[in-house]
């Protein structure tokens, strides 16, 4: 599930979404906050030889693979371009990061079991990185994403999860803490704590409409319903429903659940 003034810091932090931001970023943002990955990376092709923008542009065609289960060969295309043009280890460590990030997607979406190139890029990528690369926080997150959903390790998955979420807090990165909130807060659902797990995923879902990232808020509805009970409960469905269609049904993955939940 990109922003960065560095690399790994644009492919999550949300650049674009303060004032004294680059216009670009903002543009792009923009775009990628409702779905628009494509015409966001339209816009940074003209300079996708420098390795922060190559990677940048792979990222939001990766998210796309994620969001719509379409578009893979183009961000293959794109990630192997940034491959290409990465000079130095943390930018190497940045696409090896991607690389990791869209196996992972593919094996999570039943496109192609791709779990071992996941996690060998994503260790690679941790070998790359400087202690203090801002990238890490990323790179934690997504490794608690592959130890939860390939894995099924939850106890690993926390402890990458928290890792991430306090790096993005240090860091300020709002993104990053929406989805590192919305993961913990699931895993406590798992475990019965409702009341942590409320918690969670009411704070991601803050962080999500106040960064006006669109496309990650029916998600972000759904999961405060799952630890909701009653008109409470299908209230937020119907709010996630709403914007589901909106944006044309994206993410496709919402689809099933959306289906099966009663109108308020």
């Amino acid at each position: 599930m990109l922003g960065e003034g560095d690399v790994a810091d644009t492919v999550v932090s949300g650049s674009g979404t303060a004032e004294s931001d680059d216009p670009l970023q903002t543009a792009v943002w923009r775009l990628r906050s409702r779905g628009c990955w494509n015409d966001a990376a339209e816009l940074l092709a003209p300079t996708a030889g420098a390795p922060p923008v190559a990677v940048q542009r792979a990222a939001l065609l990766i998210e796309r693979c994620l969001y719509t289960e379409r578009g893979w060969a183009e961000a293959e295309d794109a990630l192997r371009a940034a491959e290409a043009v990465a000079r130095d280890d943390d930018e190497r460590g940045a696409a090896a990061c991607e690389r990791g990030y869209l196996a992972y997607a593919s094996t999570l979406l039943g496109v192609r079991d791709r779990a071992d190139e996941a996690r060998a890029a994503l260790g690679r990528a941790a070998a790359l990185y400087a202690p203090a690369a801002p990238g890490r926080a990323l790179l934690d997150f997504r490794r608690g994403l592959v130890a939860q959903n390939l894995a099924d390790s939850p106890q690993a998955a926390r402890a990458a999860y928290r890792r991430a979420h306090a790096a993005a807090a240090a860091r300020c990165d709002d993104l990053l803490l929406s989805f590192t909130w919305r993961h913990l807060a699931g895993l406590a659902l798992r475990e019965g704590e409702l009341a942590e797990a409320r918690h969670g995923f009411a704070e991601s879902l803050r962080l999500r409409e106040e960064l006006g990232y669109l496309v990650g808020t029916a998600p972000a509805l759904a999961s405060l319903a799952d630890a909701e009970t009653g008109p409470e409960a299908a209230r937020l469905l119907s709010e996630a429903r709403r914007l589901f269609q909106l944006l044309g049904g994206v993410p496709t993955w919402l689809a099933a659940k959306l289906a099966a939940a009663p109108a308020a």
